[in-house]
């Protein structure tokens, strides 16, 4: 297993994955795979080659398995500010700290951005193994969004929840 940051290079399997994430956990993203299978490849691309986003992949078996995204605010009195993002690993990869791996990676990089003071998130209610991870990497519970996000009939709530650097 081994992270890096993702490139133009990796966009078809970074859109794979994500769409991946979207369908089989669409309660845990406030995109859907309708929108997102619509992009062209350039879309994706840009996700990892812009100036305000860095994603981060875990490769497992040769293959990309694991995902997440730190966002960074462009904003002049929000710079201090970034978002972690796009969290997924892959069933068939779970439960090998990939994810403890891949929020690691995302925390080094946010160390490395001078004024930089908190990274933010959100995590799906009930969504415990999620809601965990990011306690066991620092992040503390601030508030409750309720109805954050419509899945068919179904609404469900995300936890906020932030870290100092």
């Amino acid at each position: 297993m081994w992270i890096e940051r993702l490139d133009a290079s990796h966009a078809l399997d970074y859109r794979a994955l994500m769409l991946e994430a979207y369908d089989l956990h669409p309660q845990a993203f406030t995109s859907s795979v309708r929108e997102r299978a619509g992009m062209p490849l350039s879309w994706w691309e840009s996700r990892l080659t812009g100036k305000l986003d860095v994603v981060f992949g875990a490769f497992a078996e040769g293959r990309l398995a694991g995902i997440v995204g730190l966002a960074f605010e462009p904003r002049e009195k929000a710079r201090h500010k970034a978002t972690l993002f796009g969290m997924y690993v892959s069933g068939q990869v779970r439960q090998r700290g990939l994810g403890y791996a891949l929020v690691q990676a995302a925390l080094d990089e946010a160390q490395s951005h001078q004024g930089l003071r908190l990274i933010q998130l959100t995590v799906t209610a009930g969504n415990a193994a999620a809601f965990n991870l990011y306690q066991r990497c620092g992040f503390i519970q601030y508030g409750l969004e309720p109805l954050a996000v419509r899945v068919g009939e179904d609404y469900f709530d995300k936890i906020h929840m932030w870290r100092e650097i």
